[in-house]
């Protein structure tokens, strides 16, 4: 009865399954490069301010080749784009384990090869590929749950990676790594798109090109809204993601602290993005993504200024964790609900690049502030302020379709 209700047909569901599996493999290998920070400090001779900027780029290509993949996604296939990525993504990690690894080719192995990857398999071109089979009023729970599953990997691939790189060490740990992109190339060939929807979609390019779609969603103040908000995510991710270690260590916490915060943050996500995708389904989308980016605010805030402690870290991993991905689907959803799903991965990419510039930012300058001025707090309250930017930049948003033939 559940399928009946929910799943239009059996290849929504087989896409469903492959798309959450890939984003468990990149999400949850992603989450965990913060943790390789001290060995690679030892081993590879890297400071603060190069891992920052080296995630950063990382970051930055992964929002840079968004629509890319989009354009190969609506233009041809989401496998494709898939298995695309993940070649990228075993390259990077096979370098970085073999070398050449230091000075410029660290960058170019963990921040652009990696990058790459990531633009193509992590959560974006999943997402879409998967609203693509699912009808308007269960679209976000449908993206919730690809969303959750990378929440899954978030909470499994910091403990297993803590302990493979205490026992075997982290050369060992990227070979795990390799192992699981190399499934995550097979598994990219049980995605796919709907037959009916590509029909539609070709006679709906004789009326609406990629071109005129980005013109028309630029021209758009509500997708411009949209775009600036998810700057702000971009940077609570990239900066957590990153820099928690350095900042649970500089508190005289226990380097498995942040295990616990980045495990935490995992687990609870899960939970908030499952809750975010059914309520963007009963409540306004734009009103539910203010309510979470303040409520981060109040998160960080707490975590900030309350007594370094190992109670605090674990209520910081279970706020910030609920919060964590919960604006990927009411922010998909708007974008679909606007201009409809015939290019929601190019546009959405477009969105999502916005979030990986925010991204690179946060990693960039969270490691450059930590070397100049010896801790993260300038960073944090740039984090809180932006908080407030993006619970008051949802509120014009305009959540009604554009009058035009749309396919949802």
């Amino acid at each position: 009865m559940i399928q009946k209700e929910f799943f239009p047909n059996k290849a929504a569901l087989i896409t469903l399954i492959a798309a959450c599996l890939v984003v468990i493999i990149s999400l949850g290998i992603r989450q965990t490069f913060g943790l390789f920070f001290f060995d690679f400090e030892v081993d590879l001779g890297c400071t603060q301010t190069e891992f920052g900027f080296a995630m950063g780029i990382q970051l930055l290509f992964w929002g840079l080749l968004g629509p890319v993949f989009g354009i190969i996604t609506d233009k041809f296939s989401g496998r494709l784009a898939v298995f695309i990525g993940f070649l990228f993504y075993l390259a990077g990690i096979y370098f970085l384990n073999y070398g050449p690894n230091t000075g410029s080719w660290f960058t170019f192995d963990i921040g652009i090869l990696i990058g790459i990857g990531l633009g193509a398999t992590a959560i974006s071109i999943p997402i879409s590929i998967v609203a693509k089979h699912f009808p308007l009023n269960t679209r976000t729970m449908a993206t919730g749950i690809v969303t959750a599953a990378g929440s899954f990997g978030y909470f499994v691939s910091p403990l297993y990676t803590k302990y493979t790189l205490v026992e075997y060490g982290w050369n060992a740990t990227l070979f795990l790594f390799a192992v699981m992109i190399i499934c995550g190339l097979v598994i990219s060939l049980f995605l796919s798109t709907p037959m009916q929807l590509i029909k539609q979609e070709q006679e709906y390019e004789k009326k609406q090109s990629a071109m005129e779609a980005i013109r028309e969603a630029f021209s758009n103040k509500s997708f411009n809204y949209l775009t600036l908000g998810f700057f702000v995510c971009g940077w609570h991710i990239a900066l957590v993601a990153t820099h928690i270690p350095m900042h649970i260590r500089d508190k005289g916490l226990e380097d498995w602290t942040a295990t616990a915060i980045l495990a935490l943050i995992g687990l609870f996500n899960i939970f908030g993005t499952l809750s975010s995708g059914y309520l963007s389904t009963r409540i306004s989308k734009k009103k539910l993504l203010s309510a979470i980016y303040l409520l981060r605010g109040v998160s960080l805030i707490y975590f900030i200024f309350m007594p370094a402690s190992t109670i605090n870290a674990v209520i910081f991993g279970i706020t910030f964790g609920y919060l964590w991905l919960a604006t990927v689907p009411p922010t998909n959803g708007i974008v679909g609900h606007i201009f409809g799903t015939k290019y929601i991965t190019l546009l959405y990419g477009f969105v999502f690049l916005s979030h990986q510039v925010g991204s690179f930012l946060g990693a960039y300058l969270g490691g450059l502030f930590h070397d100049l001025y010896g801790s993260l707090d300038y960073a944090w309250y740039i984090s809180i302020a932006l908080s407030l930017f993006a619970g008051l930049i949802h509120l014009p948003i305009k959540e009604k379709a554009i009058e035009r033939l749309q396919y949802t």
